[in-house]
């Protein structure tokens, strides 16, 4: 290695060291995060995590649907979690609100899109920094996930969650994805290519959530799932 290149590699360090050394700092605020979330949410009781896109508009044909599922899950018993900000999550928590259920919003800080809507509990608004922290309390809090047309936020959220009941690193609980017109083509995606032409998961693992497209249907595949698996929501 060349003087140059020393130079060079020395400079990157020194940048490096500038740019990470107050990091170990961090850990306090993810504790900080941490405990909040638990403390909260560990006081609402039931609940669904409802997910979707933070860009539709309310009067249109996903949003009200978003509002009838909250609204029907809210008088089966469950309280309804959104990630608190605009579009779906806004119909999901003024389902709730207006079934009389606990409407809980986990609100993540964000350069667009993301603001409070005005339907959450103003006790159960909890605001987050870090997406993996939220995405925790989703997973944990949440008897089920319902899942309705939405973005790059809305796919990870569904991905992440089956790829943690496939790993088994959590107990199965249902995700229900409604709306066969905008799932269909990847659910076609995953059966004929992930599974039929690669190999890259197993025919069970298409066991893992269902399709529908009633606000019916998704309590009577909620309630299903407790009743084949013998099981019973965590009330």
């Amino acid at each position: 290695m060349n003087e140059k290149q020393n130079t060079y590699f020395s400079d990157r360090l020194t940048e490096w060291k500038k740019r990470t050394g107050g990091e170990s700092w961090t850990i306090f605020k993810v504790m900080a995060e941490f405990v909040e979330g638990f403390e909260k949410m560990s006081e609402i009781g039931p609940c669904v995590s409802i997910f979707g896109s933070a860009r539709t508009q309310p009067g249109t044909q996903y949003y009200e649907l978003a509002v009838d599922v909250a609204e029907k899950l809210s008088n089966a018993g469950f309280g309804i979690i959104t990630g608190g900000g605009p579009g779906i999550m806004e119909a999901g928590n003024k389902g709730a609100k207006e079934a009389g259920a606990p409407s809980v919003g986990l609100n993540i800080d964000l350069p667009f899109e993301q603001h409070s809507n005005p339907w959450i509990d103003k006790d159960k608004s909890i605001d987050f920094n870090y997406f993996f922290i939220r995405k925790v309390m989703f997973v944990k809090f949440a008897q089920a996930f319902v899942v309705l047309p939405g973005g790059f936020g809305t796919l990870d959220e569904l991905f992440e969650s089956l790829t943690l009941i496939q790993t088994q690193k959590i107990d199965r609980f249902p995700v229900v994805l409604v709306g066969r017109e905008f799932w269909g083509g990847l659910i076609d995606w995953i059966k004929n290519t992930l599974l039929e032409q690669y190999g890259n998961i197993s025919a069970k693992d298409l066991n893992l959530f269902s399709l529908v497209d009633t606000s019916e249907e998704v309590v009577e595949e909620i309630n299903k799932f407790y009743t084949s698996h013998l099981l019973k929501p965590n009330f």
